[in-house]
């Protein structure tokens, strides 16, 4: 959700900043269904059926990462999803790391008020001895605010992404083209 309220708060501030929101409807990205599979099954054994195998939750939320992989792959020339990209790969080291699930930080969570359910899956989880801890959840948002949360330096690299993502594509003051899509093929990168 804190993920949704920055992309909210970019958009917002493209007009602001002399950018024209009308500028996405001309975004037509590839293999959307990818995106849609990789997130859907995100939300499915986190927010519908955390219960169950926590193996098989761990698995299949590595696997979705597969999925978003070969969207932004596809995707390569839209501006700034390298970056969006890089973060990713970076909560995806994370969680590899650490059996399938985002190692948070105790202190952290418990500062955001969130609490442990040892008997549901969860993508963010204080787990004993934790590999990589620093791209783990080690960041937070207070338990007094509104949309309280735990948050890595990946989704800080996301979130980076996304904006800067909103503003190159809708032209505004804010926008970066020349760095917005190095892994493009030259035929396909943005002008």
């Amino acid at each position: 959700m804190l993920i949704g309220v920055v992309l909210l708060l970019s958009l917002l501030l493209v007009p602001l900043a002399g950018g024209r929101i009308g500028a996405l409807a001309a975004l037509q990205p590839r293999a959307r269904w990818l995106l849609a599979a990789g997130l859907g099954v995100q939300i499915v054994i986190i927010s519908v059926i955390p219960d169950g195998g926590r193996d098989l939750h761990a698995a299949v939320h590595l696997a979705s990462y597969a999925l978003l992989a070969a969207f932004l792959w596809a995707n390569r020339d839209v501006p700034f999803l390298w970056l969006i990209a890089l973060g990713g790969a970076l909560n995806l080291i994370a969680i590899a790391a650490n059996g399938g699930v985002m190692p948070a930080d105790a202190g952290a969570m418990m500062a955001a008020g969130i609490a442990n359910d040892p008997a549901a899956f969860s993508n963010s989880v204080a787990v004993a001895d934790p590999r990589l801890l620093f791209l783990g959840d080690v960041l937070w948002v207070p338990a007094s605010w509104p949309v309280s949360n735990v948050f890595s330096v990946g989704d800080v690299v996301i979130a980076l992404g996304a904006f800067l993502a909103l503003h190159t594509i809708c032209g505004s003051r804010l926008a970066l083209p020349r760095l917005a899509a190095p892994l493009a093929p030259a035929s396909r990168r943005p002008v």
